[in-house]
């Protein structure tokens, strides 16, 4: 880190100092734990992706400055408890990019991409085992994750110990089945949500599961997929409107008529 950063950095450092003084500090930054802070990163975390998403360069250079914020804010209540301070981890991040990198930081050789990924995940095993007397495959896996991502994390580490499908048909029977078994309970106890529900699950883990080996990622697959819907069906508002009538106005018929236009329109663009 050349002289300049260090200044900044220590530069937002003492501000974080500043907002959290009993004395002087802002009430609302005093008033803030882990706990409370952390719904603002999850939040902060997303935009940063939506800026992204968007290619708004600018939008990424702040998001990014709230981002980091956070990781500040987090430091300096552990400094303040005797847990740790900034420079800890930034220590932490350090060793670990270096240690999960010998092929970089070392004279180590993989032959290919396939080697370097299966060292960083015995590296990653490795600090799992340190970290946790919990010495399952599946430690560590964090439980707030969005459920498509952590079922695709579920299934990542599983399939790097040979628990997977090796071809693609049987991951599609699996993606039938389930939908069958969903449908099966619809028809023969449509009142038992709690069953329908664990049902739906098992499709939706099977989803991933052929997501992942379409080398998609289902949450960011679902994302645009929620843009999709929502730009056609803000097109199909703004025709019904210069129609001279509301959604709730039409039929269905008349609703689906205008939502196929959306589209024939996007496909002929």
């Amino acid at each position: 880190m050349n002289d300049k950063n260090s200044t900044q950095i220590e530069q937002l450092l003492t501000i974080m100092t500043q907002l959290r003084d009993p004395h002087t500090g802002c009430p609302w930054d005093l008033k803030q734990d882990f706990d409370s802070i952390v719904p603002h990163t999850i939040e902060e975390a997303y935009e940063v992706a939506d800026a992204i998403e968007q290619k708004n360069w600018v939008d990424v250079k702040e998001e990014l400055g709230d981002l980091l914020f956070q990781v500040v804010f987090y430091s300096q209540l552990a400094t303040e408890q005797g847990l740790f301070d900034f420079d800890d981890v930034v220590t932490g991040i350090s060793d670990k990019l270096t240690r999960r990198h010998p092929h970089v930081f070392s004279d180590t050789q993989f032959d290919n991409e396939a080697a370097v990924k299966q060292n960083w995940e015995a590296e990653k095993a490795k600090e799992r085992a340190q970290k946790s007397q919990d010495d399952s495959l599946l430690a560590n896996i964090p439980l707030a994750l969005p459920a498509l991502t952590r079922a695709d994390k579920i299934q990542q580490r599983c399939a790097s110990q040979g628990f997977d499908w090796d071809t693609l048909g049987p991951v599609v029977d699996k993606v039938t089945e389930e939908l069958d078994e969903v449908m099966a309970e619809v028809i023969q106890t449509p009142q038992d949500q709690h069953k329908i529900a664990e049902e739906m699950g098992d499709l939706l883990f099977s989803v991933v599961n052929l997501s992942r080996h379409l080398d998609v990622k289902p949450e960011h697959a679902l994302q645009q997929a929620n843009k999709k819907f929502e730009r056609r069906f803000r097109q199909v508002e703004k025709n019904v409107l210069e129609q001279g009538k509301s959604l709730n106005q039409c039929s269905l018929t008349e609703l689906d008529f205008e939502w196929d236009k959306v589209k024939q329109d996007e496909c002929n663009k």
